[in-house]
């Protein structure tokens, strides 16, 4: 049998969305139970509105999915993922803003800290960008280091049927 061991050091990403506060709360979780360091990145772009709006308009949407634009937000969704983790009582050895893509720079942050582990949050995707560009998580899978904890949104109980009335429905 493989020996199984804690982890050292794990990074995770997040870009302010709804699944952000779960996927760093699983992270963190996961620090605090290995005692290993938490390493937080937030990718944002620098571009300027003009050339953001540019960029929109050329490719008929924004394929940039999980890079938060601008400083600002990204500060912000930095300093709502740092709250999440501190209430798991994690050990945050590192909170990042990183201008470029959200797999990049989680790939790179994951290679210079010799990280064990990256959380990411994942959507299913099913739009034409996300099948021909792919997905942060689809690319830091494919080019990881490391293991790689791939965070799903949980279904919604009030919105699920109960079990009873599909089964007689």
């Amino acid at each position: 049998m493989a020996k199984l061991y804690d982890y050292r050091t794990i990074v995770v990403g997040t870009d302010g969305s709804p699944l952000a506060g779960p996927t760093v709360a699983r992270a963190a979780w996961l620090a605090a139970h290995d005692d290993a360091d938490l390493v937080i990145v937030c990718a944002y772009s620098g571009l300027s509105r003009r050339d953001e709006a540019r960029n929109v308009a050329t490719l008929g949407g924004d394929a940039r999915v999980g890079l938060v634009t601008g400083r600002a937000d990204a500060s912000a969704a930095l300093a709502a993922a740092v709250g999440v983790a501190r209430e798991q009582s994690a050990t945050i050895s590192a909170a990042l803003l990183v201008d470029g893509e959200p797999a990049n720079a989680l790939l790179a942050t994951a290679a210079e800290r010799a990280a064990d582990l990256i959380v990411v949050g994942a959507l299913r995707d099913a739009s034409i960008a996300g099948r021909l560009l792919g997905t942060v998580a689809e690319e830091v899978v494919r080019r990881a280091p490391c293991d790689v904890l791939v965070v799903r949104p949980r279904p919604d109980p009030a919105r699920q049927p109960a079990a009873e009335e599909s089964a007689t429905g």
